[in-house]
């Protein structure tokens, strides 16, 4: 599985490693192996192990796909979890794409190319779906996606990456299961593949008179959504999603980036000039039409089709400084 290294990456390699219907479980990253690991390597020898590799890198990735250490791994499955930490965001484009996008396209090429590799799984984004003025968008996979060529960069390369997978899915011999999901949030509350949410702390200007609904995920559930997709035969696109929608103000002031209210054509003529000026990351910040319409997932399918259910809900927890902050518990 790929990003082994990062939140998301880490609670997905712990749920398969200790998942015994999987044989092995080889992981891949950016960075150095996280402690973590150690203790997986020493309660489970052999099924278990750790490489580096940049995914965004034609050569890097022909290294390693076509390495004596993949082919003696013997893998069927392959995970592919986003990049989302920012101590390895690395550069924003890569040969004229988003760093997302062209990882996406060099794991599908060599998902397709690697004769043992008959499934893949990979995590996408719920913030794909085009939105509609309101609270009301209750958001099935055969709704429509946000196909706008003015939307924001940030998430114009989650809809690249959505493309692209889907497009192979049900096409050939590989198996492809792509789980939308929304906003996740990890331990610590820290919240991951939100554009409203996304760069550090701080505040966050939004336009006056909107406060959309975020649907929420717990990373635990993440790793239980892999966990099923990875088990099951289902293929195309699968809705996953936590119990908890919150309001976007609410959101932000749990994580601390809280909401300033601008009038709406300020927040147009900022983003305007930022796009001229090629500023994508601020652009998407200040544009995006989930910054004033919320939405639901209907996840019926994931629950038909892979049999996933949330096992987590997220609420509030008193830090040890005493603050209120984001927290995961076992529903």
């Amino acid at each position: 599985m790929t990003h082994g290294d990062e939140p998301i990456g880490r609670r997905v390699v712990k749920a398969l490693v200790h998942d015994a219907r999987i044989e092995n479980v080889l992981a891949v990253g950016e960075g150095s192996a996280p402690r973590a690991f150690d203790r997986f390597i020493a309660e489970t020898p052999g099924r278990f192990a750790y490489g580096r590799l940049d995914l965004a890198k034609h050569r890097s990735c022909v290294d390693f796909f076509h390495s004596r250490r993949f082919r003696d791994a013997r893998i069927d499955t392959l995970v592919h979890v986003p990049r989302h930490a920012a101590r390895v965001a690395g550069p924003p484009v890569v040969s004229g794409l988003p760093v997302r996008t062209a990882e996406a396209r060099l794991v599908l090429q060599h998902a397709l190319e690697a004769a043992s590799i008959r499934n893949l799984v990979a995590l996408g984004s719920a913030f794909v779906y085009r939105l509609t003025p309101g609270n009301s968008n209750r958001l099935s996979e055969a709704s429509e996606l946000n196909l706008d060529p003015a939307i924001p960069g940030e998430v114009r390369s989650w809809i690249d990456c959505d493309m692209i997978f889907h497009g192979e899915a049900g096409g050939g011999r590989l198996r492809v299961a792509l789980l939308r999901v929304p906003t996740v949030v990890t331990s610590g509350g820290y919240v991951y593949w939100n554009p409203s949410l996304a760069g550090p702390p701080g505040p966050r200007p939004r336009p006056i008179g909107f406060d959309p609904m975020c649907a929420l995920i717990c990373d635990k559930d993440v790793a239980k959504a892999v966990q099923a997709a990875v088990h099951s035969n289902g293929s195309g696109s699968f809705n996953v999603a936590g119990y908890e929608s919150v309001p976007l103000s609410v959101l932000g002031s749990w994580t601390g980036r809280p909401g300033v209210p601008v009038p709406g054509p300020a927040l147009q003529l900022v983003s305007t000039a930022a796009r001229w000026l090629g500023q994508e990351s601020l652009r998407s910040a200040l544009d995006g039409a989930e910054l004033r319409y919320g939405f639901t997932l209907d996840t019926r399918r994931a629950e038909r089709e892979l049999g996933f259910h949330p096992h987590y809900h997220v609420g509030l927890a008193r830090a040890g400084d005493g603050r209120l902050r984001l927290e995961t518990s076992p529903a």
